[in-house]
């Protein structure tokens, strides 16, 4: 048997006609004469060599081989619907949704963005920045970068980044009323201690790090704190104090100006890093692939700066 398409008009024609069993209705929907909707019945049927429909007085119905052709037809039709909405939306761009702490988010991604859009306009990035660590088994998200000890099961996991922590204050401080030449200095200077709940036991309080450098402090838990890294790292800018504050969220302000590292010898290394992680079970989309291979390179950048301060 050859397989060809009958005609499009007829076919819509019939569909109409046998949703609503009546011609008139039919037309209405169509926009065009109930002699056009039986038109184009008549040269259906013509065509299959059989009838469609019985024209009894109470109305219209279905013969057998109409109401057999019915579902198939207006299964075509709804897909065809769709296809023709499909065809009139605008060509979406390319995304890549990624969850992120606000801490990194602000003070070393949102610096970066406009070298990822030069280098790629065609992808949009779509950040979320939470404290608490999106589940990209949902299928919401493409990807997160997390500060953590790197063990994160059933996701592929990447290292981006070490971490240090080191004293930070505004250049006014230095030269101030009480100026900051030694560790011991700060105890005329207000704290500013960083409560950010990533659970990094190595991470040094203001407590351990006086202590490690002979300091005897009368209370060094005493000052502002906050629940956000960006947040201390900005307290320390305004001068409201002293931070001890993370240095790769610290840096960019630091080599500003904005910011002032007061002691040499003041970093120490913690155990947690930066990673990228990815659903194991989802293969990542080109634009994702993209986006993770300029994020290694900046990172590489990042270290190298850092490695020659």
């Amino acid at each position: 048997m050859v397989r060809s398409l009958l005609p499009l008009n007829a076919l819509r024609a019939f569909e109409a006609a046998a949703r609503h069993l009546n011609f008139s209705r039919a037309a209405d929907e169509l926009a065009v004469t109930p002699g056009a909707v039986s038109q184009q019945i008549r040269l259906l049927e013509d065509i299959v060599g059989g009838p469609l429909f019985v024209r009894e007085a109470r109305g219209l119905q279905l013969t057998d081989l109409g109401r057999s052709s019915v579902p198939l037809l207006r299964e075509g039709f709804e897909r065809l619907m769709d296809a023709s909405a499909l065809l009139r939306e605008p060509p979406r761009r390319k995304q890549v949704s990624i969850s992120v702490a606000p801490g990194f988010a602000s003070k070393w991604l949102m610096p970066r963005m406009d070298d990822f859009h030069t280098a790629h306009p065609e992808i949009e990035l779509w950040i979320s920045a939470d404290m608490e660590p999106a589940d990209l088994t949902e299928g919401k998200v493409d990807l997160a970068i997390r500060y953590g000890p790197g063990d994160y099961p059933g996701l592929t996991v990447d290292r981006l980044m070490t971490e240090t922590v080191l004293p930070v204050c505004a250049p006014s401080l230095m030269d101030g009323e009480h100026p900051i030449r030694k560790p011991a200095d700060l105890i005329r200077h207000t704290l500013l201690h960083d409560m950010s709940n990533d659970g990094d036991p190595s991470r040094p309080d203001w407590a351990m790090w006086l202590k490690a450098r002979g300091v005897r402090h009368p209370d060094p838990r005493r000052g502002s704190r906050f629940n956000q890294s960006d947040l201390l790292i900005e307290a320390a800018i305004a001068g409201r104090g002293v931070a001890l504050a993370k240095r790769t969220l610290a840096q960019a302000d630091l080599a500003s100006g904005r910011l002032i590292a007061p002691f040499p010898d003041g970093s120490e290394a913690v155990g947690f890093a930066y990673y990228v992680v990815q659903p194991r079970d989802r293969p990542p989309s080109p634009s994702t692939t993209a986006f993770v291979g300029w994020l290694k390179k900046q990172a590489v950048d990042h270290d190298n700066t850092m490695g020659q301060l």
